[in-house]
């Protein structure tokens, strides 16, 4: 009997996962193994990519692989989609999910500062983006889907109190500049039939979010859904763009905030 229901099967997909080893990253890679995909984890240091990804094998039964690259270098970017296609692919997919912030006052923010943040969350989404798209484009190949983890902190201000900002323009900034290189990539590439869309989530808790309590509830209090996300419900948007019930979204950038831009 067939199966019932809405059902995602990318038992004949390879998706790369930036930051697929931790955080937000970590449950999209689940995901993606549980409908049934292959995964590749990119990390840039992270002593246990290798073993998170041989975990997610385990769990599902499907090839996962941890790659070590850093996505700020174009020409490892490519040399590392060139293995991965190779070694587990053909690539089909990709989320284009890591990202960096600092946080501390504007007056103390420095070039450093600045470069570090763009490097990794504008320009490393273009590098991979990129090379993930010649890929396809070099082979004719007819439904790639990137999918891009921007943020809430595009089209808002976060605070931390009443009149009290969270003090990380660079990031926010950053997130409103790989936002909408999303609808440039997507613009340019759809005569390729390549789909490009951005995941905008908004407050999420994860291992790297350390918020004080009293920030912690004043969040709360301002969100329509009371809480933080947890990572795993961010994964429901990015699974449904990866797949081919999203055959006709390209350009877009989807909420997932519990309410807190209706605002």
């Amino acid at each position: 009997m067939a199966p019932k229901g809405f059902i995602i099967d990318f038992s004949n997909a390879c998706i790369v996962v930036t930051g697929g080893n931790r955080g937000i990253g970590l449950e999209i890679s689940k995901a993606i193994a549980k409908a049934g995909g292959k995964v590749a984890i990119i990390y840039k240091s992270s002593p246990d990519a290798g073993e998170v990804a041989d975990k997610i094998e385990n769990q599902y039964g499907v090839e996962a692989r941890a790659y070590k690259c850093d996505v700020v270098d174009p020409i490892l970017v490519s040399q590392t989609f060139l293995k991965v296609d190779k070694e587990l692919g053909p690539i089909t997919g990709l989320v284009a999910n890591a990202g960096i912030t600092i946080q501390k006052p504007a007056m103390e923010m420095t070039t450093e500062d600045f470069t570090s943040i763009f490097n990794v969350n504008v320009l490393g989404v273009f590098n991979t983006a990129k090379s993930a798209a010649k890929l396809w484009i070099d082979r004719n190949y007819q439904g790639g889907s990137i999918v891009i983890n921007s943020s809430i902190s595009a089209r808002i201000y976060n605070r931390k109190g009443a009149n009290e900002p969270i003090t990380q323009v660079f990031y926010n900034s950053s997130k409103a500049a790989v936002s909408n290189l999303c609808k440039g990539l997507a613009a340019e590439w759809a005569q390729h039939n390549i789909r490009v869309n951005a995941i905008a989530p908004g407050y999420v808790d994860t291992d790297i979010v350390d918020v004080d309590p009293k920030v912690r509830q004043y969040i709360n209090d301002n969100v329509p859904a009371g809480r933080f996300a947890k990572p795993e419900e961010i994964t429901g948007q990015t699974i449904l763009l990866l797949s081919d019930y999203a055959s006709y979204m390209t350009g877009g950038e989807y909420l997932i905030d519990g309410g807190q831009t209706i605002w």
